[in-house]
This record gives C-alpha cells, sequence and structure tokens, in this order.
C-alpha cells in the first residue's frame, strides 16, 4: 500500500467491501520509495510546478520526510531588504527552469520585524536575533524554517541587543554586543550562547576591554568568531573561551559586509574593490581576474554570502528614477597555491528584482537543504 494512501468510500455489496481503500501513489507504477528519491532530485525552483502535479506530491514537497531524504544537497540564498515605508522583505533566489533566468522571490514576512537584528544559519534555519521596536532593543528571537518558509518564536535571550554580532561555531550559536553596560547583572551577558540541543541561552564570560555596544560585521574563520566594533576589532576561540584584539591589519582592510570561502575573509574596500584576507598571512590581496567593466565598484549597498562555496555579491543599482535595480552575481574565488594571489571568475550575473527607490538591501546569507 502507498505510504499515501487515503480511505475510498465503501459499498454495502460484498464485491466492493474487498477494496476499502485506493492506492494514490506518487507516480504510477512506482513504489512510494523509489518515487521519494527520483523526486528529491528535483531542483528547489521546480517545486511549485511539481506540486501541482498531484495532491499526494503537493504533501510530500511540505513534509519532513521529502527533505530527509535528499542525497544531494541544495545552496540557496536569502536576501532580506528594507523598504522605504514599509517592513523589512524577504526573499529567496530561484532559477526559472524555462528561461534559465534567477530571481528573487518573496517568502512571507516576519511576524515581528525588527531594526539591526543579527542574523546566523543554522542547519536549514535562519535565526533573527534582536533588534530594536521604535528604538527599543529587543531580545526575542525568530527562527526561519527554510524548507517550508515558516517563522517559529525561538527561546529569548538573557539580554535585549540591538546591532550584535552573531556566529555558528560547532553547532551553537554566539551572540555578543548590542547592549549598554547598565543592562549587565548576573543574570545578564554581554556574550551569549544558545545551544539546540536544551534549547537554551547561557552566558559566555568576556574580558570588560572588550565589551563594545555597537558591532558592525562579524565572521567565522578557521573556528574562531571575528567580529568588528567602532574601536577596532575582536576575536573569541569558543573551544578554549580565549579573547584577543584581531590585527591591526584586518581593522584596516576590513570594510563593507563580509563573508567567508575555502577560510578567506572577503570583502570589498572603501575603493569598491573585492578583497580577501588570509588569516596565515595576515595580507589583504586584491581578487584578481574579474574581467574589466562586468562588476560595478562596491561603494556601498552591497552585501556577500558563501553560496555552496561560491562567492555571490548581491547590490543595489539606479533605475528608472522611480525604483532601483537589484544585481546578483556568482563568483569562483580561489587561491593561487604558489604565491597566494586570489583568483575570481564570474560565473554568472544577473538583474534579480526591481523594487521601489530608498529600499536598501540588509543582508543575504546561504542555507543548505
Amino acid at each position: 500500500m502507498s505510504m499515501f494512501s487515503t480511505p475510498s468510500s465503501s459499498s454495502s455489496s460484498s464485491s466492493c467491501s474487498s477494496s476499502s481503500e485506493t492506492p494514490h501513489n506518487l507516480i504510477p507504477s512506482l513504489p512510494d520509495d523509489v518515487a521519494i528519491n527520483c523526486l528529491s532530485r528535483v531542483p528547489r525552483s521546480h517545486h511549485p510546478t511539481l506540486s501541482l502535479l498531484s495532491k499526494p506530491i503537493h504533501s510530500l514537497l511540505s513534509s519532513p520526510l521529502f527533505f530527509s531524504s535528499r542525497s544531494s544537497p541544495e545552496h540557496l540564498l536569502y536576501l532580506t531588504l528594507r523598504p522605504r515605508a514599509s517592513p523589512l522583505k524577504h526573499f529567496t533566489l530561484h532559477l526559472n527552469p524555462l528561461t534559465n533566468r534567477r530571481y528573487l522571490v518573496p517568502i512571507p514576512p516576519i511576524p515581528s520585524p525588527s531594526v539591526g537584528s543579527a542574523y546566523a544559519v543554522l542547519g536549514p534555519t535562519i535565526y533573527v536575533i534582536g533588534g530594536s521596536h521604535n528604538d527599543i532593543p529587543s531580545n526575542h528571537v525568530w527562527l526561519l524554517d527554510c524548507r517550508f518558509h515558516r517563522w517559529i518564536p525561538a527561546p529569548s535571550m538573557r539580554v535585549a541587543r540591538e546591532f550584535p554580532a552573531a556566529a555558528v561555531v560547532d553547532g551553537k550559536i554566539y551572540v555578543i554586543g548590542g547592549c549598554v553596560a547598565d543592562t549587565w547583572s548576573r543574570s545578564a551577558a554581554w556574550a551569549e550562547v544558545f545551544d539546540p540541543v536544551v534549547n537554551r541561552w547561557e552566558r559566555v564570560a568576556s574580558p570588560v576591554e572588550f565589551r563594545e555596544k555597537w558591532m558592525h560585521a562579524s565572521a567565522v574563520i578557521g573556528g574562531k568568531f571575528y567580529a568588528m566594533a567602532d574601536r577596532g576589532g575582536m576575536v573569541f576561540d569558543p573551544r578554549s573561551g580565549s579573547w584577543e584584539s584581531v590585527g591591526r591589519e584586518l581593522d584596516n582592510g576590513w570594510r563593507g559586509r563580509a563573508c567567508v570561502v575555502d577560510e578567506v575573509l572577503y570583502c570589498y574596500d572603501y575603493l569598491g574593490k573585492i578583497k580577501g584576507f588570509d588569516v596565515g598571512s595576515g595580507v589583504w590581496r586584491e581578487v584578481k581576474g574579474l574581467g574589466k567593466g562586468l562588476l560595478p565598484r562596491f561603494l556601498c549597498g552591497a552585501t556577500m554570502g558563501n553560496v555552496g562555496g561560491k562567492l555571490v555579491v548581491v547590490w543595489e543599482c539606479d533605475g528608472n528614477g522611480k525604483e532601483i535595480e537589484v544585481w546578483c552575481a556568482e563568483i569562483e574565488v580561489k587561491m593561487d597555491g604558489t604565491d597566494g594571489e586570489l583568483m575570481g571568475e564570474v560565473c554568472w550575473i544577473e538583474k534579480v528584482l526591481c523594487v521601489p527607490k530608498g529600499s536598501s538591501i540588509v543582508q543575504c546569507c546561504s542555507v543548505t537543504l
């Protein structure tokens, strides 16, 4: 019998009583386990069309069973935008199978939008941490289950925060900053950690000299949590519990929003050039080979993400005067083994959305399903 069988109407005659259920196979003539294996290979961008084929397939695509059966992971980009006169909007990047063009698809809005939240990705889930409502910092945490695009409230932090830094190390979420000194108490913490196994936030000890309020950027390199504040940066090693100041070379070179690919920190500098920082050598290098004129100079309004090992850049461009265009490019980056030079190749570059003028990019992140 199919695992997606449903009861059929019964007849009083004995000839019909032997068939009280009618199987509804996912794919006719195939056992459901084989059908699930086949359907799990279909890219996420095809799911809206796939769900129209039958009710059993529609139900399957909305079940945890489907995602647990996927043999090859799919890497998806999620983007948050702030329109000028409306709450935050969230999107995911899809590929149109007919035109082979990429576009941003809206997903349900967060129930309680905030300004200055931190974002962290753990498994198939995006955590939106803290932020402020009407200039009042919040300790609330929302999580987006990217399998079904459902928002779920998560345990609140011990301290209300706005513009904190967050990172995931060894399956736990660490958050630092975003709070002021007068909120500290025995039950509060400038740094906290969330363990999804016990579903609880705990205090993380931190030296007084590192307790900056506003955090502007964060990244994980080699299992260490790097964060930038108003007066320099810091690095926290969750495994040893040690804190250090980041080197002057990182403080001077880190501008704009950044991401890590193959343990190299990428960002754009004040001249709009994409650069990478290798912690081992302590040197910033410009990414070469991107092709003259392919990419703009990212002076502002751009963000980056690691999507399946590729560097993805999303930025704003002027549109027709009443709207702005959102563009996206995927870059394959690698380090030359001989002299440590960073090389990049633009895989694709496309306009993916038009939004009203005054909108701005908040952040982007990658989720693996």
